[in-house]
């Protein structure tokens, strides 16, 4: 191997490091929304935490596949995305098997019937929901449904975002969020009204 040949692969391999460098760093600018969106998705901190860390393991094995220039956040998210899906099959949790067509004001109805009662009045309701009951009631969504609830309302993706990040139709993108937040409001609509 001739001397240029040398300095032409060891150029090579220092730009690759680099490049390797920046590719990290600007990962891990974006841990802390990593973490929310993870946090979202399962039901404790330590299960998140475990699943940002597997999310950053893959992407920094898989980092060439990464394009410079397109969406790193994206990517980093269909990456986690994709692990808890693979999570959710590992454990087969069966979908919560309650009926969805109850009205869209199950929570208004709720909060109405507690008030006549005179259990509470709205402002004690909401009050009453800790982060652990929204947690809480997030987790009892099936993981289908929860994955375009959490990227949608809580990630402010598009549809289409969305769509793209989890490998599904954005009409599917639409009906699963419809049938998420009638889930979520029904949950939450317990714990507030201390139905569950």
């Amino acid at each position: 191997m001739s001397g240029t040949d040398e300095e032409t692969g060891a150029r090579r391999v220092a730009s690759e490091a680099r490049n390797r460098v920046r590719f990290e760093e600007e990962a891990l600018q974006l841990s802390d929304q990593v973490y929310r969106v993870a946090r979202r998705l399962v039901s404790t901190r330590e299960e998140a935490e475990d699943l940002v860390q597997e999310t950053y393991a893959r992407a920094f094995r898989s980092w060439r596949s990464f394009t410079p220039g397109t969406n790193l956040r994206a990517w980093l998210l269909r990456i986690l995305t994709n692990l808890n899906i693979d999570r959710g099959r590992r454990k087969q949790r069966a979908p919560d098997e309650q009926p969805l067509e109850e009205s869209d004001y199950f929570l208004y109805n709720r909060l109405e019937q507690a008030s006549r009662d005179g259990n509470a009045d709205e402002e004690r309701v909401v009050e009453r929901l800790s982060q652990d009951d929204i947690v809480g009631a997030l987790s009892a969504v099936p993981h289908d449904f929860r994955d375009v609830v959490v990227l949608v309302d809580i990630g402010d993706f598009t549809y289409q975002d969305a769509a793209n990040i989890l490998d599904i139709p954005i009409g599917t993108v639409m009906s699963r969020l419809h049938r998420g937040r009638r889930i979520l409001k029904r949950e939450l609509a317990d714990r507030a009204t201390g139905g569950t």
